[in-house]
């Protein structure tokens, strides 16, 4: 791969791009330590696990290593050209129990009521390095968790399928340690096709499970996960929260100048401003800022054609728009650069796109 923020070609010609905070090492490597252990039980060694990654075995185990999301791919890669089981995204997810995450775990156990853990989940996921985004929400008795890939937003890519494999199965662990081990989801909804393994997700789940929808969500109800938590502790709630504030501090302030651009641009669709608009915005001189992304390896440029590729996905994804319209959106002058650019970014046609999710 080449730096972040650049354009990484795939071996179809196509090329992704990666956020410029990729590479920043800020996270627990207690995902990866999941892959590998799992992995390790398909008799893959961990070396083989980690090759590319720069990190061995030991340090997965030491409570000081720090990992960057670039990390994390080139496993979730590994895994995924190695893995002797299909199912391994979620084997490897049901390892991740509640007391895996530190303080934050402990700050949902903690928790004075379900509604808390929610909320609280909503405000620090970011700080465990999570494969998926989510948020919470409530709809007439359920529980709604949506999720998103963070860093592999193509719903056409095995790796984004394995990305939410992981998540619903570790969010899966972690409720039951919470609310016991009879919870289960009511229904999961899912972006993309029907693998292969499709039986297994029905079998883990004991639920409907729709695929080709567009959004990921799973939903639950209320009456298995409501009122005040059994591990409920007011001083040690408020020291871990603490703590996690902390930590939610560094993972923002690990995102640089770059991070602020892409809200920016991201709360601005189809009326960017320049890079001379956003440095007044910001309080910097052009100059300095366009020093500061190339400290961080990437430039406006970038941080723009990332932005418009993520939302070109989630319109393509979500929504019944012409490429016009999207094209539009995107602040393109015709449908014609669109289109080019989507190609160039992921190696299908918006149309081509659109049929495959």
């Amino acid at each position: 791969m080449n730096k972040s923020g650049e354009q990484n070609p795939r071996s179809d010609g196509s090329v992704s791009r990666t956020p410029s905070d990729f590479d920043q090492r800020i996270y627990s490597p207690h995902t990866i330590a999941a892959l590998v252990a799992e992995l390790g039980m398909q008799g893959i060694p961990a070396s083989v696990a980690l090759e590319g990654t720069g990190l061995e075995q030991s340090q997965l185990e030491n409570h000081k290593t720090q990992i960057a999301y670039r990390q994390l791919d080139i496993v979730i890669r590994n895994a995924l050209n190695l893995a002797k089981e299909p199912t391994t995204a979620f084997r490897a997810g049901l390892r991740m129990r509640v007391t895996a995450y530190g303080m934050y775990g402990y700050a949902l156990l903690s928790s004075a009521t379900y509604a808390e853990v929610r909320d609280f989940a909503n405000r620090y996921n970011r700080i465990i390095g999570p494969l998926c985004d989510i948020s919470y929400s409530y709809e007439e008795g359920l529980a709604v968790c949506a999720f998103d890939p963070l860093h592999w937003p193509n719903p056409t890519e095995d790796v984004h399928r394995f990305t939410a494999e992981f998540a619903l199965a570790a969010h899966l662990t972690i409720i039951r340690d919470l609310a016991g081990q009879s919870f289960n989801f009511a229904r999961v909804a899912l972006d993309y096709a029907a693998p292969q393994h499709a039986d297994f997700y029905r079998k883990l789940f004991e639920c409907p499970v729709l695929f080709m929808q567009r959004h990921n969500e799973y939903r639950y109800d209320l009456s298995y996960a409501d009122g005040p938590m059994a591990l409920a502790d007011p001083r040690t709630h408020a020291m871990a929260r603490e703590m996690c504030e902390q930590l939610l501090g560094e993972v923002n302030r690990a995102g640089g100048i770059a991070a602020d651009i892409r809200r920016i641009l991201i709360e601005q669709p189809g009326r960017y401003p320049s890079i001379e608009a956003i440095a007044e915005k910001i309080g910097m001189h052009p100059r300095a800022l366009r020093r500061k992304l190339e400290i961080e390896e990437t430039s406006y440029r970038d941080l723009l054609a990332e932005v418009r590729m993520r939302l070109a996905i989630e319109y393509l994804r979500k929504t019944e728009m012409t490429n016009e319209e999207i094209a539009s959106r995107l602040g393109y002058s015709d449908a014609s650069n669109f289109r080019h650019a989507f190609t160039r970014w992921t190696g299908k046609s918006p149309s081509e796109f659109r049929v495959a999710v």
